[in-house]
């Protein structure tokens, strides 16, 4: 019953759509994903995705003006969440390595 799921999100997300450097980098899907999991309030996908943004050249400077930007848009106890995940990430204590 998950197989199916699991590989779409493998095979497709992450093996095709993320690979699409030429229309859209790495760095900057990473910003787009984050950017999208905090408004939904997605905290538990967080982790994972900050730690590819790290990888993906996203500095803590940057993900901190992000998380700053979005809590005048999403609100302030979204933006407080986030700063914890992203203060373990990068920090170093990251989750979900």
């Amino acid at each position: 019953m998950l197989l199916p799921f699991v590989a779409l999100n493998d095979d497709v997300l992450f093996g095709e759509v993320w690979s699409r450097e030429s229309q859209l980098d790495a760095r900057d899907r990473s910003f787009a994903t984050i950017t999208a999991l905090m408004s939904m309030g997605a905290f538990e996908q967080l982790p994972f995705h900050l730690q590819k943004a790290k990888e993906n050249g996203l500095t803590q400077e940057e993900v901190a003006e992000l998380i700053t930007q979005l809590a005048f848009y999403i609100g302030w106890p979204k933006a407080w969440s986030a700063f914890g995940i992203a203060k373990e990430v990068y920090q170093g204590g990251e989750q979900n390595e």
